[in-house]
């Protein structure tokens, strides 16, 4: 069974959606660590209620980079993690972890990739009059949301679609799509090709 970190920065609602999944089934994987950037990520709090080791650590107390996730890859062999997961985390992961956990890195993204990349994926959606968005997971690498996808489910903008209405349907396909993708990926350790998105 593989062991997991999950890296977020805001709610943690998948971080949770993906801990509940594992209650009571047999799965490919167990949350050993959530980690968080953000001293206020209610997703800290999440882990506590669900009885996960959660970590804080600030970057504004490196230098740079390679300082900050040299201490952020000690934390994860403490705990032994084979696994990453990117669930809200806000920040681009750099060269040291993806050196080391090369291909065991995962992030989801409220739209279907290569479409509405970065930030606010959903208010981009909007703004463009987009008649379908989606979720993406796919496999990180050095750029925002380019890596190779893994899994995608659409999801229909309707006229009467505010962005909160949107952002519902969107966050009920992550929490079933995420820990259904993430245990495909890990039990008996099955991989996924890889598929390009260029």
């Amino acid at each position: 069974m593989k062991r997991v970190a999950v890296f977020a920065s805001g709610s943690g609602s998948n971080f949770e959606s993906i801990v509940n999944a594992t209650k009571g089934k047999e799965k490919g994987y167990e949350v050993v660590l959530l980690f968080s950037d953000q001293p206020t990520a209610y997703a800290l709090e999440r882990a506590d209620q669900l009885g996960v080791s959660s970590y804080f650590i600030s970057p504004k107390n490196y230098p740079d980079k390679m300082a900050y996730e040299a201490d952020i890859l000690g934390l994860l062999m403490r705990y032994r993690v084979d696994f990453i997961v990117l669930a809200g985390y806000m920040r681009l992961i750099g060269p040291m972890l993806l050196k080391r956990f090369d291909g065991d890195i995962i992030n989801i993204h409220p739209s279907l990739l290569p479409e509405f990349p970065g930030l606010d994926a959903i208010g981009q959606a909007l703004e463009a009059g987009a008649k379908i968005t989606g979720v993406t997971i796919h496999y990180v690498d050095e750029g925002m949301d380019t890596g190779p996808i893994i899994a995608q489910e659409k999801v229909e903008i309707k006229p009467s679609d505010t962005y909160d209405s949107l952002q519902k349907k969107i966050q009920k396909i992550e929490h079933r799509l995420y820990p259904q993708t993430l245990d495909q990926l890990l039990r008996k350790g099955e991989t996924i090709a890889k598929t390009s998105v260029n």
